[in-house]
């Protein structure tokens, strides 16, 4: 997807995200519920938009990491930056022994990339200039901005959800005269969490598709990311990752395989398919 389109994209979900909060301000609430939520959600797509690299970084506990510390990281990076013409975004760590990464930020000269640190261990050279050409190619492609605000819408959604919850049991809803009651907060309390999970599928699948053929452009070789992936793929069933199910798409593998049912309804597309588009570009 074009910039452009990914520009209306962004408006729309910011849009949906406003609906939905002064809805479920109204039904836990009523009217002045309703006015309340509607600041909430001014603050929250101002904070999407302006913050929402800080935010997927605090969601994934990624911590800042300097040339002095991962010499190789930044020495790829840069060789990457100068064929993809991109700036150097920001680098990052994840305290996490699962392989994975991501790219967030909302534009390319405010962008960063986490990578984990079992990312460091498990992959040779060649694949780690994959994995990270490929969240270079998410920058690149300017889809960023868009994966880490339904993150963040995500996260709101299924934070409205358990309050309305919380607010049933404990009489804390709005009653009929203001405008709400706990009937109006049901459709939220169930709805919520699966509306949150598709916000996460509207964002396209094509965009790792597309990312894993401008990435292997980027660094030069199919093969490289084609191996990373069936890695990452094994350790993610095997390796659990402690990392917040409203972030979960951001990865260049779901991190949340390991827990079965997040298989159920996956938000990335599948890896052997990837792998063998990569190696169908035979690009060496």
């Amino acid at each position: 997807m074009n910039g452009f389109g990914n520009q209306l994209k962004t408006v729309f979900l910011m849009s949906l995200l406003t609906v939905l909060v002064i809805l479920a301000g109204n039904a836990i609430g009523g009217s002045n519920g309703m006015m309340m939520a509607f600041v909430f959600a001014m603050v929250m797509n101002f904070g999407s938009y302006w913050f929402s690299d800080k935010i997927a970084l605090s969601m994934t506990k990624a911590r800042p990491v300097s040339p002095d510390q991962a010499p190789e990281l930044y020495e790829i990076m840069e060789k990457l930056t100068y064929n993809a013409d991109l700036p150097m975004p920001k680098l990052y760590i994840i305290p996490s022994p699962q392989p994975n990464a991501f790219a967030t930020g909302r534009n390319p000269n405010h962008a960063a990339v986490a990578v984990t640190q079992g990312l460091m261990q498990i992959l040779d050279r060649e694949e780690l200039e994959g994995v990270l050409a490929h969240e270079l190619a998410h920058i690149k492609n300017r889809d960023i901005l868009i994966g880490t605000i339904a993150a963040v819408m995500a996260g709101v959604i299924t934070t409205l959800a358990n309050w309305a919850q919380w607010a049933l049991m404990f009489g804390g809803l709005g009653n009929d005269d203001e405008g709400g009651s706990g009937l109006a907060a049901l459709p939220l309390i169930i709805l919520g969490p699966i509306a949150a999970l598709l916000v996460q599928m509207g964002i396209s699948r094509s965009r790792e598709y597309l990312a894993d053929t401008t990435g292997a452009d980027i660094a030069g070789n199919s093969y490289g990311l084609a191996n990373a992936l069936q890695k990452l793929e094994r350790a993610s069933t095997m390796i659990p990752m402690e990392v917040n199910p409203s972030a979960s798409h951001l990865f260049i593998v779901n991190p949340l395989n390991a827990k079965r049912v997040a298989n159920l309804f996956s938000t990335h597309p599948p890896i052997q398919e990837r792998v063998n588009r990569l190696f169908k570009m035979d690009i060496r």
